[in-house]
């Protein structure tokens, strides 16, 4: 167990509701929260706007830069939501490592579900024909990972209470 406050991760493939998600379970918790996409090098965020899907080269900055924000939540004392992909293990490992404190929720839904939601979102650098690259890069989290899984089918606000049912000690 950890001396440092927790930190939530919360993850899936584009169109899940990870944002909103997670900014509605930092502000019921009362929280630092952070958006996984703010942490993107300019490169990174040209490319998933030009339809390319991100390489794990890609993708290392960005997961550099989130694990230095949970370190920064850690040194300063205070626990965070911050949201995430985390589409590899290998990238939920690291994010992990050396970081007992760290906790990460799967929000889960059928691909239709999802395509749905992405296909109804406007102003967002993630183009919807992406999900595919989505799909096919997710390794959904092994039970030896202790991953919280949830459902995305119910209203936001139903997620965030399952999530913290989950996590009564937070």
């Amino acid at each position: 167990m950890s001396d440092a406050p927790p930190v939530l991760i919360v993850m899936g493939v584009a169109g899940t509701g990870k944002t909103t998600v997670g900014a509605m379970l930092a502000g019921r918790l009362h929280w630092l929260y952070a958006e996984a996409d703010d942490f993107h090098p300019a490169a990174n965020v040209e490319k998933m706007a030009a339809g390319t899907p991100l390489t794990d080269a890609d993708r290392e900055p960005w997961l550099a830069a989130i694990g230095r924000w949970i370190d920064e939540r850690a040194a300063a004392g205070e626990p965070g939501v911050v949201t995430c992909s985390g589409l590899k293990r290998a990238y939920r490992d690291r994010l992990r490592q050396g970081r007992p404190q760290v906790r990460l929720v799967f929000l889960q839904g059928s691909r239709e579900l999802i395509a749905r939601r992405l296909a109804a979102r406007h102003g967002h650098f993630m183009r919807a024909e992406m999900l595919d690259s989505q799909f096919a890069d997710l390794e959904p989290p092994e039970p030896d990972e202790g991953v919280t899984e949830v459902s995305v089918e119910p209203p936001p606000n139903e997620i965030v209470d399952a999530i913290l049912r989950a996590y009564p000690d937070v």
